[in-house]
């Protein structure tokens, strides 16, 4: 059995135990106390020093004012954008021949060297997702070429792998026939990032528009 200790000798152990508590603590406040005065005494020591260097300065009277600091905006690098999409616009040219670079079936569809005729096969078929797309109706040529340059550039840098240009039917323009149908496919056909395009099924626009694979 256990032998209890005396309630003296349990209290004297207390008492050791608070007084080092407190030492302690004391310690601890005084250490506080003393990097306080090393603070203080270093703002003196700036203060002096602005004063020795700029001249006398007197506080301005405090109105209970509170000054925040203005959220920084980021800007925006409108002029770089405008240059980027000129060069773009450029880069697209509407005098180029494809003819001979499309496949010669019923949609003239497109697929680059080394892109089997497998891919267009799946293209049309819907096996990709359509992940995003873009609608020139309404748009002049010059307006839908930088649309297009700019989508495509945009699209893969996103990472997507297929996407759906809808360039109309040619149901209101003169002699019915698509305005920028041809010259979408001319447009495609020179970007890098383009590696085939077909036409869309009946859901997705039919003959009025293109799907567009973009390389992985």
């Amino acid at each position: 059995m256990t032998r209890r200790k005396p309630l003296a000798e349990q209290l004297g152990a207390l008492k050791a135990a608070l007084e080092q508590r407190i030492r302690e603590e004391a310690a601890r406040l005084q250490r506080q106390a003393e990097a306080a005065r090393h603070e203080q005494a270093a703002r003196e020591h700036f203060c002096r020093e602005i004063a020795r260097t700029v001249g006398p300065v007197q506080r301005l009277p405090d109105k209970g004012r509170t000054v925040r600091a203005p959220v920084a905006v980021e800007p925006i690098p409108r002029q770089r954008i405008a240059d980027e999409a000129r060069a773009l616009a450029s880069s697209l040219s509407d005098e180029l021949d494809v003819t001979t670079l499309l496949d010669t079936d019923a949609d003239l569809a497109f697929r680059r060297d080394g892109i089997g005729p497998d891919v267009l096969s799946r293209l049309r078929r819907g096996r990709w997702a359509v992940q995003r797309h873009l609608d020139l109706h309404g748009m002049t040529r010059e307006v839908a070429r930088e649309a297009l340059a700019q989508f495509i550039r945009q699209a893969e840098r996103d990472g997507l792998r297929c996407v759906r240009v809808v360039h109309g039917k040619g149901n209101g323009s003169p002699g019915r026939e698509p305005v920028l149908k041809g010259k979408v496919r001319t447009w495609l056909v020179q970007k890098s990032e383009v590696i085939a395009f077909a036409q869309a099924p009946a859901p997705d626009g039919g003959h009025g528009a293109l799907l567009v694979l973009l390389r992985g």
